[in-house]
């Protein structure tokens, strides 16, 4: 059975962060509020626990799940290497709404889909998620939905569709409702994946070669 933690409440989301965090060491999957949408996470390297958000959002393996992490260093972990790029993205947006897939690193023992070697990444700023990425490390992330339904703006409305698939629910109110902007920096020019949270004007200021496709994802 789930439990829902109020997360307004400073001893209900102390008990909530160390609830979320254990549910997160055994496997099992937490909804968490982010700066964009809630999101659905699971520990990134315990391939059982992301098969479980694939199955929990009724999501095909085509559509790879993204990486949340605490801390601009969490993005160094999971690469060979920071391009130049990457880092004035991460040092201008982070934390906040932009997501950036690169390559990772070869050694890393994790199944987030078909990923063709690539990994997206981003830093959120909602203070619940940073104190249990602070406790968990990178979380394997995608918005708590069922696919092809409205991402939820709060928990309970994350409740309401994945039910009791998910142990841990942690409440924090309303957030924005708008997902993050994707930008894809593994190919020879960086490119505009999805619109979203970041302004597309915002990303050309450091990035003034971004490849705008005439209709990206929104």
């Amino acid at each position: 059975m789930s439990l829902v933690y109020d997360c307004t409440k400073p001893d209900e989301r102390a008990d909530g962060l160390v609830a979320a965090s254990g549910a997160i060491e055994r496997g099992e999957l937490v909804v968490m509020p982010t700066d964009t949408v809630y999101g659905v996470g699971a520990d990134a390297f315990t391939r059982s626990a992301v098969e479980e958000v694939f199955r929990a959002k009724d999501r095909g393996h085509d559509m790879p799940i993204g990486v949340l992490v605490g801390s601009w260093s969490g993005l160094d972990g999971l690469v060979l290497g920071v391009s130049s790029a990457a880092r004035q993205l991460v040092e201008a947006y982070w934390p906040g709404g932009l997501s950036i897939i690169v390559e990772h690193a070869p050694s890393l023992a994790w199944d987030l889909g078909s990923t063709r070697g690539t990994v997206m990444v981003r830093m959120p700023s909602h203070p619940v998620a940073l104190d249990l990425l602070a406790r968990t490390g990178p979380l394997a992330v995608s918005s708590a939905n069922i696919s092809g339904q409205p991402a939820p703006a709060t928990a309970a409305a994350a409740k309401k569709q994945l039910g009791d698939s998910v142990t841990i629910y942690l409440e924090s109110g309303r957030v924005n409702g708008r997902a993050s902007t994707i930008i894809d920096l593994t190919g020879d020019h960086p490119t505009l994946r999805r619109t979203g949270a970041v302004r597309v004007e915002q990303v050309k200021e450091i990035l003034p070669d971004l490849v705008v496709p005439e209709d990206p994802a929104s």
